[in-house]
């Protein structure tokens, strides 16, 4: 698919989470259209190699770290100034679920653990953001929420939680924010990453029959989807959650 190469030109991005996946493809479709990224990721060698696939050290820079730290946040909001001079838009990629089961057996470390990196460090990072270029300059924040936000999944509590809290996050954020800054989100359905291949693995069939466009979602769908709420194209559009889930909820 051919994108436009001026809708980015000239602004700076940083999308968390993005040596794979949704983030790794929301980062190629900004970069396509002719912005340049700092992306983050927990292990440098991945980093790499999509700093690589996105065109390397003029179109990209990669910021190794946990997106639960702090100090990682922090450095690579100030790399994207310093390599790019500015930091315009801000996508929320970043998300754990590191349980499965039912909330009433569930570790209260895990669900503080996935609290923190789901809703804590995406708040954080916006902080970090704003302070460092956004709140003078203006721009653009997309965060990832889930299909979970809205349609609670057995055994997925903890992590459907933290992502409707990242929704209420993302309408009081946009309510502070504005005029400058504008603030939105993702609630994808099932798409097809590696984070979620034990859902679907083996079973696609039985995965997609619920869906009445007859298919799972792509990390592509979702960053055609991210990169329209950054644009221009969604100037009056703030604090709202698009849901991306393929006519499921229909049902």
């Amino acid at each position: 698919m051919i994108h436009s190469v001026t809708r980015f030109a000239g602004r700076t991005a940083l999308v968390t989470g993005a040596s794979r996946g949704i983030g790794l493809a929301v980062a190629q479709r900004l970069v396509a259209e002719g912005a340049r990224v700092v992306v983050t990721g927990r292990k440098p060698g991945r980093l790499t190699e999509a700093v690589a696939l996105l065109g390397g050290p003029d179109r990209a820079v990669g910021v190794a770290g946990d997106t639960a730290d702090d100090e990682h946040r922090a450095a690579a909001v100030t790399r994207a100034v310093e390599a790019f001079g500015g930091l315009d838009l801000l996508v929320n990629s970043a998300g754990i679920n590191p349980v499965f089961g039912p909330l009433v057996d569930l570790d209260l470390t895990a669900a503080r653990t996935t609290v923190e990196a789901n809703v804590v460090a995406a708040l954080s990072w916006v902080q970090h953001a704003h302070r460092a270029w956004l709140g003078e300059h203006g721009g653009a924040v997309v965060n990832l929420s889930s299909i979970g936000a809205f349609a609670p999944s057995a055994g997925l509590g903890a992590y459907s939680a933290s992502k409707l809290m990242l929704v209420h996050l993302t309408r009081t954020l946009a309510l502070e924010l504005g005029p400058g800054v504008r603030v939105n989100a993702v609630a994808p359905a099932l798409v097809k990453t590696r984070f979620s291949t034990a859902i679907y693995d083996g079973r696609e069939a039985e995965a997609t029959a619920d869906y009445p466009l007859g298919r799972l979602g792509t990390p592509e769908d979702v960053a055609a989807a991210v990169a329209f709420l950054l644009s221009a194209d969604a100037s009056w559009i703030t604090g709202q959650t698009l849901l991306l889930d393929g006519g499921l909820t229909l049902r």
